[in-house]
């Protein structure tokens, strides 16, 4: 079950749970192709921390050696080697930023990638029960969060932890009672900062739950269909309200998000400054005045400033870490969700496909537990021979055509194309066997050209307009002022149902496919269309294998065989004349 929907609650104990039971070694398992690129970084970052370590040493012999002595030349060559520490740390800055930036980037693309192929490889049930904007904010606004971590935290926390080292080594060089008296803050720092990162990352997975629920009223409130739902239902203040709601929300665990944990971490930075006056005073104290140089101690006092930091970037790098772990849950989550339909692992080559359509006592049902939409189910259909599908609406028919295409798999039975289970088939082969116009036409928001260009990418403008002219839409298209590079709008929202739907006819119709499954596919059009599509259909099922599905009898009575559906089962099957003069169901429905 999804985490997303419950808006303002908190985490809970199993929650919190599995989101503390993300690896780490799982993320770091990320950046394994590019263990060579992030060991030239840590080199940098180490060559680096080693040479801007020399600065304290330097500013101590200007400061005990060259100024008392009056020594200029030893006085220009400190200096210049000062500078020299700055220019060659800023420089290898820039290489290390360059290159961990490069790694990633790549990185988030191959996880944005993943996430997208494998969303794709999800069954037509998943995207059933999940909401879109659910999706789209888990590749967006989730991945979106987790790239500073990704991008910048490994580098982050190796530069860091190497200054800190460094400066530690350092600072005991130049004096070890100092040394101890400023590490004291250390282990309260520690452990106020794991646990500002458990508070964070709490309200990290509550701050995108929110945002995914905020996505999802974008996405059905903003859409064409969801904006003219929203006027002729009077529906639009609400959803404002609703919005508004959401966003509101959303501010709140922003600040908590931001605001976690600030007073102690305030407090830490308050004791950090105390310690440089406390190292003053230790200076000053009887045991060790005299025993230190002014220089040692100006020194000292730097690298202190300069140890607290990194030091600090450290602990607030461990904070973002730990809250990201609740993106990096939600993006797994969807990495780890089993695919239904699956590739199967030798897939069966046919060398030449008849299109011989067999259903083998077909059983299925929509999840386990449900009442069965079909139920043994054989059906017959010759190569190159038409089947209509009739019969009440949740008869089953539908369910069928979606068998076919394999977007569910049956729970019994098999589907076979030239007696070849269509499991065994690769879903692209599969894909090319099977075109499907449904009832339910969706065209991309993009010219009519590219829209047709879907089905067969290298498609000439010869062949979109063959498929075009046969599905009775070529004399619309070329009447408009752009043609065939007319914007079709968000759905296809700018032409009619009856247009859509034969703009989606051609568009099948461009891939040539062997079967032709036409579930409702003429339900939107006028008569006269209807039957001059029809004619078109009818010449080129010529050698094809077609299975129709309408409610209008008048559509299927040429078929070469009628299967009559009623929940599930077929009840009697025949051409249109055997079955009127059976005087069964297929002749009540046609009278």
């Amino acid at each position: 079950m999804l985490l997303a929907g419950r808006k303002g609650q908190t985490l809970t104990a199993a929650e919190k749970a599995q989101a503390r039971a993300v690896s780490l070694r799982r993320i770091g398992a990320l950046f394994i192709g590019h263990r060579g690129h992030l060991a030239l970084v840590v080199a940098v970052i180490v060559l680096s921390s080693v040479i801007s370590m020399a600065s304290p040493f330097l500013l101590r012999e200007v400061i005990d050696v060259a100024l008392p002595q009056s020594d200029l030349r030893l006085l220009v060559l400190l200096v210049a080697g000062m500078v020299g520490v700055a220019a060659a740390t800023s420089a290898l800055g820039v290489v290390q930023t360059w290159i961990a930036t490069t790694v990633g980037q790549r990185v988030m693309h191959r996880l944005r990638t993943d996430v997208f192929a494998h969303l794709q490889r999800q069954s037509v049930a998943f995207f059933t029960r999940t909401r879109t904007g659910e999706v789209q904010s888990r590749i967006t606004n989730d991945i979106g969060g987790m790239q500073q971590v990704v991008t910048t935290t490994a580098t982050s926390v190796a530069a860091n932890l190497t200054t800190v080292v460094a400066t530690v080594v350092a600072m005991a060089a130049l004096s070890w009672q100092l040394a101890l008296v400023s590490l004291v803050a250390l282990p309260p720092a520690v452990y106020w900062t794991r646990r500002v990162a458990r508070m964070r990352q709490a309200i990290t997975a509550q701050r995108q739950r929110e945002l995914a629920d905020l996505n999802v009223i974008i996405d059905e409130g903003l859409s064409i269909s969801g904006v003219q739902l929203a006027k002729t239902m009077g529906a639009s203040g609400a959803l404002t309200e609703r919005f508004a709601a959401s966003s509101s929300r959303l501010i709140d665990l922003e600040l908590r998000s931001e605001l976690a944990g600030r007073w102690r971490m305030a407090s830490m930075n308050i004791v950090f400054a105390i310690i440089p006056a406390v190292i003053y005073l230790a200076a000053g104290l009887p045991g060790t005045f005299g025993a230190m140089s002014i220089g040692t101690l100006v020194a000292f006092t730097g690298l202190q400033a300069s140890l607290f930091r990194p030091l600090m970037s450290l602990l607030d790098v461990g904070v973002t870490l730990v809250a990201s772990l609740a993106l990096f849950q939600r993006i797994f989550e969807y990495l780890d969700l089993p695919v239904d339909i699956q590739e199967p692992a030798t897939p069966v080559r046919l060398p030449e496909v008849r299109g011989h359509l067999r259903f083998e006592d077909v059983t299925f049902a929509y999840g386990d537990g449900a009442t069965a939409a079909l139920a043994g189910v054989s059906l017959d259909v010759p190569a190159g021979t038409s089947l209509a599908l009739v019969g009440e609406t949740g008869s089953g028919k539908s369910t069928i055509a979606a068998l076919i295409a394999r977007l569910h798999d049956p729970t019994s039975g098999r589907v076979c194309i030239d007696g070849v289970d269509i499991r065994d088939l690769a879903l692209d082969d599969l894909a090319a066997i099977v075109g499907v116009v449904s009832q339910e036409t969706y065209l991309l928001h993009t010219t009519i050209r590219e829209n047709l260009r879907y089905a067969k990418p290298d498609a000439t403008d010869t062949e979109i307009e063959r498929a075009a002219r046969a599905a009775q839409i070529h004399d619309l298209i070329d009447a408009l002022p752009d043609g065939y590079d007319t914007m079709v709008g968000s759905r296809g929202h700018r032409f009619s149902g009856g247009e859509k739907q034969r703009i989606a006819i051609a568009r099948t119709l461009l891939r040539d496919p062997r079967i032709l499954v036409l579930d409702e596919a003429t339900s939107a059009l006028d008569n006269e269309t209807e039957r001059a599509v029809q004619r078109a259909f009818d010449t080129l099922s010529a050698g094809r294998t077609t299975i129709t599905i309408a409610h209008r009898l008048s559509t299927v009575r040429n078929a070469d065989q009628i299967a009559v559906i009623d929940h599930g089962r077929i009840l009697e099957s025949g051409t249109h004349d055997t079955l009127l003069e059976a005087a069964g169901h297929y002749a009540t429905l046609a009278r």
